[in-house]
């Protein structure tokens, strides 16, 4: 694994690379397993990042992988299919997957998703748009919700 550091404008983010694809990214400054070690793909992750946060870029194109259950992969591709700008809730991706009544364990998938950003988790909200638990915290969120254009 290679990863590497990047202070953006929501702190600092550390995004690691595992055979051509992205694997992780964690909120801070952090020294998973592997070698520091600024790669092609990562470089070509952090252009995507600081055009998205320079709100030239709406939709990413490097290649992810991250790990998780069958339950976790199916919510994070739901998560990716919300667009730009919007929010939905953990009942309507719950819904979207065929189990209104799911909306727990989408929480719970969310709260696993190990790219985050990447997968937008932060496009859901709780129940009548409240921000609810985020792994960069609530600021963070709603930073990146401000920065998409949603009205909060």
């Amino acid at each position: 694994m290679r990863f590497c550091c990047w202070e953006s404008p929501v702190g600092w983010l550390t995004l690691a690379e595992e055979e051509g694809a992205l694997v992780r990214t964690d909120f801070g400054k952090t020294a998973p397993e592997g070698q520091a070690e600024e790669t092609p793909l990562l470089r070509r992750a952090l252009t995507e990042l600081s055009e998205y946060f320079s709100g030239k870029r709406r939709e990413f194109t490097v290649p992810l992988r991250p790990a998780g259950t069958p339950f976790q992969k199916k919510v994070w591709e739901e998560l990716r299919r919300i667009p730009f700008g919007e929010t939905r809730s953990y009942g309507e991706i719950a819904a979207a997957l065929g189990n209104p009544r799911a909306g727990r364990a989408v929480g719970m998938a969310n709260n696993k998703n190990p790219l985050p950003i990447w997968i937008p988790c932060h496009r859901v909200v709780g129940a009548g748009g409240k921000l609810v638990g985020y792994a960069g915290g609530l600021d963070v969120k709603e930073a990146l919700l401000r920065l998409e254009g949603v009205r909060l």
